[in-house]
This record gives C-alpha cells, structure tokens and sequence, in this order.
C-alpha cells in the first residue's frame, strides 16, 4: 500500500510543511508514505507523469487559494488514468465546505476537515492494516458504498506540544534539512488567534494554543546550528502571548549565528515598551515583523472586527524604526466594507507616513468559512468565482476604482518595496500633495504609454521614472538636473554597475581623477576593495538627509564592504581636498 501526500506550493522557495508534519505523525507507517511537491508553474502534464510514476494506491493534495484550480485539474485528470486510485484533499480550501466539495468533485474519495496530523494517520492505518472503518474517523468527509457523502464527528484539536518537529525528523535521517536546503523554513509556535478579523480563516479557532517553549527552544536550536538564511514563523499572531514572544526574542538574541533571519508576524498596538525595548538590542537584521494594519477608516475597522488602536500602532512601529536594527512590513487591504477610492487613499497616507521599509497594498480576498463571505451581500461585495476569490467591486469600491488600486499597488512595489529608488522618491514627495498622489499618477503614466505588462530590467524602470518627471514636467530643468543625480546617487547605493548611466553628471577630468583615486594606497586604505567613485555637482547626500541643495562639484566614494546591515545599501563617504 503506497499513500503519496502532494503538494503544489506558489513559488520554488516556498515548501509545505503540512505535508511533512502528516507524514511525521504517522512516521509508523513511513514505509507506505511518499511525498511529492510541485509548484504551480509546473505544467500539469509533468505533474501527472510524476504521479503516475510512483503508483499510489492512496493519492491526497493540500489545498490552498493558490493550487485549488491547478489540483482540481490533475484530481480529474489523473481519474482517466486510475480508476481504483483513492484520492483524498485536506487544507483550508476544503474544509469548510467538504461535501459541497465532494458533490462538485466526483474523483475525490474524502476529504480531511480542519487540523490534519491525526485523522492522516487513523486514514493510513484504515488503508494500510484495515483493521477499521472509515465511519469511525473523526474529522472526515468521505462517500459511503452507494456514494452518498458522509461526514463524521469533528476532530478535536490536539496538544500542539505533542506534534512532531518536522526539521528535526528530516536532521535524523540525512544530518541536514534535505529538500529545505536554499528554501524558505516555515516554523509555528502557536495555533489559533485571539482576534476575530471578519476575512480571515484563523479567526475561526480563537483558542490560542502554545507549544511548550522549551521544545521551542530546542527546535529553534536547529535552525541556528545549520545556519538557515531565514525563519519564517506563521504564527497568526505571534506576539498575542507577552512571555512566550519574549523568550523566543531572548533565545534567538543570546543565541544569534550572525546569519539567521526571523520573520514574526505581529499586532504593533498590543506591543509593550518592554518588549520594543528588547527588539532594540537584536543584531540589525535579526528579526523582520510583519504588521497588518489593512485600514485607518474607524467604519471599516469596525465593520472586519478588528480591534486596533492605531495611534498605538503609529507610536510603536516609530519606535522600533529608532533603533535601525528591524525590516518593518506593513499591510493594507483594499475592497473592505466602508472603504471608498479616498478613504483608500487616506488608510495608504497614513501607513506611509509610518515610514515602513515595505507597504504591502493587498486586495481582499473572500475565503470559504470567513464571516466576509456571510456578509458579501449586505456589503455589495462580489468577488471572483475561482480561487483566490479575489474582490472584483464594492458597494464603496467600483471595479474602476479596483483597477486604479491595481496600478498604485505596482508602482508600490517597484519604486518603494524594490528599495532602488529611496531617495529619489523621497526627493519627488517635494512635488506632490501626498505620497498616495505620486504613485497614482505614476501609474497613470505608465498606462497612457502602454508599460504595463512589461518585465523591465532595472536600468529601464530608471529611465522610466526620468521620463516621467520630464514629460510631467514635475519640475524645472534646474531641479531636473538635481534628480537625475540622486537617480545616480540611488543606483550605485545597491550596486557598482559595469557602465556610468548617460544622465550621470559629466566631468573632463573624470577619468584622471578616477585613476588617480585608485592609485593613491594612502587614500584608497581607508575603504575597502569593493568600491566606486562618482562625480556629482551638488551635495547629494547631504541633500538626501534633509539638507539644503549646496551646488558644489565633488566625489563620492561607495564602499560595497561597508553595507548598512538592515537596507544592504553601500556606505558613502564624500571625498575633501583631494581633487
């Protein structure tokens, strides 16, 4: 008997950790279990070849918002292929409406309700030894011999302590992480959130459960021996229990590899001064937060029952930025009850003004089990058919305004969240009553000359930006001059490129004076081997910083061994007296 638990993650990077944790919990049966993971852009006839190849008597998928419609598509296929196959699902997608899945999906054979590591292995022990009935497994939809569909007695949720540490199973068998190796590593410590955010599926189970935090500690261990590039915790909400956030800060500070990231996903406003006290002394780096705000309109925030405080949230994410040491991520969501085209746009100023290293612009997407499906109606809410159920307009929001949003949401990412452009677009703000404006017209622009859809290679979305402050005409052509060397300032920040770009200032003696530079040991000792010299007719980085525009012909150095730990951006040192 061969069980295969498949997986089909967003992205390579990406792994499913629910998989392995299945097949851990019944790792008495480890012989009959296989694993298989694929990723959405895979095409689905390599998937099938895939399948076909291992032979499973048992074939089961993990269903997301983001696989639902490619598994669904290999589900009926692989059907054709093997009629005795039994196939089961389980995952968020499915469980809330597992016979009305069952109905519309003839090919499956069950479905897995809700939290799955024990009800997959009383599953396996059904198909391997038959020493039972599928009736009497709790957590389960299934069709019975006539093929009606059956659903059993909800599972109770387990002693989260007692689950399997999936890594550490993996750490036996090979002495290191296996198929994780150059992924993303999923980690939780905690199941349930204490919040009841009306389009979230997490709100469901508002009984936080911890695990014991000295396994945690053990587990966490592992990840800094080996020296992972990065943890990402999914926990809800991370820091919703005060003592078991703290020691895990505590650990991973007195433990810290120099290497190792942490991800935490988090509520600002019920952080303590205590504990932004301790991020304060974490190694620049160390640990990144992810910080869902999703509105500023008091309506809306109502209407998603959240509970916020976002004077609380403005105070806290300020602080932790003091310190320099933490990437801050923080989230908005647009298409939510009571949230107009501008109402959109103050919820963005707001959180902007908040100075996040990335603002994440999302769309609401509304998920089976959430309470926003049972008020979809009374919202004027309607959403796409096919997963990710993403909103298409609102009572408040009409699908024109969507489409607005959808251009704002890419300028975002790639003039703010890229962090190519910092400073010029700090520079730009100057010019426009509110940074929400600056990325709307900007977006404005690149669909009246057809940019959209176009994957442009970094030097491109450069000179797309100067064209569009020309065209514009966003300022003179004395102030023109200034932002096309801080663009400059901008580009060789990141990297030292192969070729000076052509709105770079021009200098006769350049050259001479570059060759000099690099010749003098005097001089040159005072940086590392990773540098670069650039000419400029005004103080950029003064100006950059706040100051005044000073015109002065001068040089910068860009010492690529001297990054800033949190932004990666090269120190700059301006050159004195020497040319």
């Amino acid at each position: 008997m061969k069980i295969l638990l498949t997986a089909i993650n967003a992205k390579y990077i990406h792994s499913n950790p629910a998989i392995y944790g299945l097949a851990c919990y019944a790792k008495e049966y480890k012989e009959n279990i296989s694993l298989a993971e694929f990723t959405i852009n895979n095409y689905s006839d390599d998937i099938l070849q895939k399948i076909y190849k291992q032979k499973p008597d048992v074939l089961a998928f993990s269903c997301y918002i983001w696989n639902i419609g490619l598994v669904k598509e290999i589900i009926r296929e692989y059907r054709k292929i093997d009629r005795d196959v039994k196939i089961w699902v389980g995952g968020p997608e499915v469980s809330y409406d597992a016979v009305e899945f069952l109905n519309g999906m003839p090919q499956v054979d069950g479905v897995m309700i809700g939290e799955g590591e024990a009800t997959f292995l009383e599953l396996a022990r059904y198909y391997v030894e038959q020493t039972t009935k599928l009736e009497d497994i709790n957590g389960i939809a299934y069709r019975d011999k006539d093929g009606a569909c059956v659903m059993t007695q909800p599972r109770q949720a387990l002693d989260f302590s007692r689950l399997p540490f999936i890594y550490d199973f993996l750490y036996e068998e090979n002495q290191n992480l296996g198929v994780f190796e150059n992924r993303i590593i999923y980690y939780e410590t905690s199941r349930g959130c204490p919040f009841s955010c009306s389009y979230c599926l997490s709100s469901i189970d508002k009984r936080v459960r911890l695990r014991d935090i000295d396994l945690v500690k053990q587990e966490l261990a592992l990840f800094l021996k080996l020296k992972v590039a990065q943890v990402k915790f999914i926990d809800r909400t991370f820091n919703c229990n005060k003592r078991h956030a703290m020691a895990i800060w505590e650990f991973i500070k007195e433990h810290d590899n120099g290497i190792t990231n942490f991800h935490f996903e988090i509520a600002a406003d019920i952080l303590t001064d205590d504990e932004i006290e301790l991020i304060a002394t974490l190694r620049p780096g160390l640990i990144q937060l992810e910080i869902g705000v999703q509105s500023t309109n008091p309506d809306t925030i109502k209407a998603i029952r959240r509970t916020m405080d976002l004077n609380k949230v403005a105070r806290n994410v300020a602080l932790i930025k003091q310190a320099h040491n933490v990437h801050q991520h923080l989230d908005l969501i647009a298409g939510l009850p009571y949230e107009d085209y501008n109402s959109f746009k103050k919820s963005f100023n707001d959180v902007y003004d908040m100075k996040p290293d990335q603002l994440q612009l999302g769309f609401l997407k509304v998920l089976k089990g959430s309470y926003m499906l049972e008020m979809s109606k009374e919202y004027g809410i309607e959403y796409k058919d096919l997963a990710p159920y993403e909103v298409l307009y609102t009572k408040w929001l009409p699908y024109e305004d969507v489409i607005r949003l959808k251009a704002v949401e890419e300028m975002v990412e790639v003039y703010y969240n890229s962090d190519q452009f910092t400073n010029a677009v700090q520079f730009l703000l100057r010019y426009f009553p509110d940074p929400f404006t600056l990325y709307e017209q900007l977006g404005m622009y690149y669909e009246k000359n057809d940019l959209f859809g176009m994957n442009h290679a970094r030097m491109k979305r450069y000179e797309i930006l100067r064209a569009f402050v020309r065209d514009e005409r966003i300022m003179n052509e004395e102030m023109f001059e200034v932002f096309d060397q801080i663009l400059v300032y901008d580009l060789y920040l990141r990297e030292k490129l192969k070729a000076r770009p052509a709105f770079a200032a021009s200098s006769d003696s350049y050259k001479v004076n570059l060759k000099e530079f690099m010749s003098n040991k005097e001089l040159r000792s005072q940086f590392g081997e990773m540098i670069h010299l650039e000419y400029f007719t005004v103080d950029v980085k003064a100006l950059v910083l706040g100051g005044p525009l000073c015109k002065e012909e001068c040089y910068m150095v860009f010492d690529y061994s001297k990054r800033d730990p949190l932004t990666q951006a090269a120190m700059t040192q301006k050159i004195k007296g020497f040319f």
